[in-house]
């Protein structure tokens, strides 16, 4: 193992949700590891759904077989990934109608 090799944690089931939640969450664009100068990336909404889509699956193959833990972490990730994926959605819809706004204001002040 190289020297610079960070240890994996276990493999577990609640490391497999946090892995797809983040997952979710980095393609709507909530966490980003770039500079804060580039700024967040535009939400990739299909990459979003897929991954709350295979967290959904999980969730119904799984079910009456996780623990009350497993199962409660599985259903808040959903739920919270869901409401964040309408909230971005949402703000993704406004950002034109933001843009014609100045553009227009702009065209009238020239």
């Amino acid at each position: 193992m190289p020297e610079h090799s960070v240890p994996l944690p276990p493999a577990t089931f609640e490391f497999l949700i946090f892995s797809f939640k983040m997952q979710a969450e980095m393609q709507l664009g909530l966490i980003h590891f770039g500079g804060e100068e580039e700024g967040p990336p535009e939400p990739d909404f299909a990459a979003a759904r897929h991954a709350i889509d295979l967290l959904a699956m999980l969730e119904e193959k799984t079910r009456n077989n996780l623990t009350t833990d497993e199962a409660r972490l599985l259903e808040n990730s959903l739920t919270e990934l869901r409401f964040r994926y309408v909230q971005a959605l949402e703000a993704s819809a406004k950002k034109p109608e933001a843009r014609a706004e100045t553009t227009d204001t702009q065209q009238a002040g020239a």
